[in-house]
Formats: C-alpha cells, structure tokens, sequence
C-alpha cells in the first residue's frame, strides 16, 4: 500500500470522539478535507530508511497531522480566513466558540495517540513534540506581533518561519528516525534537512499567496497583502524601495478601508517593478540547498532517500 493511503486509511479510521457529535463532527472534517499530508509522509519516508514496517507507526504519523490541522483550526480563527483548501474554515462553518474548543481537544487527541508508544520511546519523542508545539506557538505569536511592528527584519522573519512552520516538518522527520531507532546524528540530520526546506516551503507559500492562480490555490489569493503581514516579499519590497515607492507602500498599508483587488495589484505591481519575486525565488532556492546538504549525511534506504529528495524537489516547484 502507498504511503499516502495508509494516511488515509489511519484518518478514516479515527474517529477522533463521539459525543457531543458538534465537538467531534468539527474536528473530522478538517481532517477530512484533504492537504498534502506532507508531514505524516515525511515520518514515514524518515522511518522507511531503516525499517521497512512503516504501517506499524502509521498512529504516530497521523498525530503529526492531526497537531497540524490543530494548529490550522486556531490560526484561520485569528486570521479571520474564510478558505482553507478550498473549503469553508471550522470557525466559519460552525462558530469561533466551537473551533476554540474542538481545536483544543484535537491536541488532547494528538497526546492520546503519542501515548501508545512503547515506554522506551514515549519519553524521547513527548519532549521533542512538546519543543515543537511551543515553538509553533511562540512562530505563531510573532507572526501576530509583527503585525503591529514596523522594521521587522528579514532575519526575524526567518526565524518567526522557522518556528510557526518548518521545525514540525523537522520534528516530523525526526519522529520517524527515532521510531526506526537511528543515531543522534541522523535524527539531527533529518531534523535539520525538514527545518531546512520548511523555511523555504513558507518562503515559497509567501509568494504563492501573492502570485498563484485562484483556481488552484485554495484560499484568498493577496490574503496576505490584504492582511498587511510582514512577509519575506513586504521586507525585501521596504529594503530595496525609494522613498517615493516606500510612500506608496506605507499608503496602501494604512489604509482601514479599501478595495482589496485594488490592494493586491498596486502592491504586486511594486514587487514587480522591485523584482522581489526575483530574490524570493532565490531565497527559496538557497534554503532547500542547505536542506540538500544536510539529507547528503543521511543513510540508509536508497529509495526512501531518493524519495525524501523528490519530494523537497515538488515543494520547490508547486504551484499551490
């Protein structure tokens, strides 16, 4: 069976409680609708490279992703965002009040799940996940915070991204390492080679949100144009712009009202003519070559190495 639908099997399978129906019902269906389910796979391919029972962890693959879409449930709620994956968000179909508390009793469920682990591995892999978790939500809070700030440097932004999104893909794969019994030093080099191309997955995220094609992309093309978020694309434009294009920026920015289609295409318009997709593109590049590196000191399974490579290569060349 395909790893992708072992996942599938194993979220069918969950059902995550019964009653209330309107606490449980919430949380299947976000998990119902899809993604890529990179982060569950990721263990798998991680665990693939020295043990061939992946089925056996398949559990513990799917907390990955049900902490994720944990995570989903509570940042649509703050970011007030209608879509996810082309579908209604939780808070919108039901409530807020009920996305708060189904999503909070999904990361119950994610520990309930950790919690069938043998003894000798629980303690190791519950305190990885628990630095993860944290760092998810201290990412998460200073992506918030830096909507209040101005000057929010390019190295603050890599590191807000490096925590709200690219160490659970580096946990991810580390999870999978040591349900496989690896070295220390290949656990850290999967963690490193996930942290590596989750920075540049996000990086590649920020300019998808400005420039994908609607049809695809699944949520609110310029959503974070519309938001006034600090992004990788927003830094660069305010580092390289004159003070006639900073003017016109800082404009657009403070504006409570407006046209949001007018928004977007006067803000693209000034990456264009500042070729920040150019030095995007290139940003995204350098940090999947750091991933590169560090899956070089991988061993283990050729295929399941090969595999991993292919599948950073897809993420540098997605279009949604």
């Amino acid at each position: 069976m395909k790893l992708f639908e072992l996942i599938e099997k194993e979220v069918t399978k969950q059902k995550f409680g019964k009653n209330p129906d309107s606490l449980y019902e919430p949380i299947r269906y976000i998990m119902s609708i899809g993604g890529k389910r990179m982060r569950p796979l990721l263990t798998l391919l991680a665990y693939s490279l020295y043990k061939k029972d992946v089925k056996s962890i398949t559990t513990y693959a799917l907390a990955v992703e049900a902490f994720h879409n944990f995570t989903l449930m509570h940042d649509d709620i703050m970011d007030q965002a209608p879509l996810r994956r082309g579908k209604v968000t939780v808070h919108k179909k039901w409530d807020v009040n009920t996305a708060i508390l189904s999503g909070d009793v999904m990361l119950v469920k994610v520990y309930d799940m950790f919690m069938t682990l043998p003894d000798a591995k629980l303690k190791k892999v519950l305190k990885a996940f628990n630095k993860c978790a944290a760092e998810v939500c201290e990412g998460q809070q200073l992506d918030m915070d830096f909507e209040k700030r101005d000057g929010v440097t390019e190295a603050e932004y890599i590191n807000m991204i490096k925590l709200k999104t690219a160490v659970l893909l580096g946990f991810a794969l580390e999870l999978g390492a040591i349900l496989a019994n690896a070295n220390e030093k290949q656990q850290k080099a999967l963690r490193d080679f996930g942290v590596n191309i989750g920075i540049g997955f996000q990086l590649k995220d920020d300019l998808l949100d400005a420039y994908a094609d609607p049809e695809k992309f699944g949520k609110q093309v310029g959503g974070d144009i519309i938001a006034n978020k600090k992004t990788y694309l927003l830094i660069k434009a305010f580092e390289k712009a004159n003070d006639q294009q900073k003017q016109t920026l800082s404009h657009w920015l403070s504006l409570k009202k407006f046209n949001k289609d007018e928004k977007v295409e006067a803000v693209k318009k000034m990456y264009d003519d500042l070729s920040i997709p150019t030095l995007a593109n290139k940003k995204i590049n350098s940090y999947f070559n750091k991933g590169f590196r560090s899956l070089e000191a991988v061993k283990g399974n050729v295929n399941a190495k090969t595999a991993l490579r292919t599948f950073a290569e897809d993420l540098i060349d997605r279009q949604v």
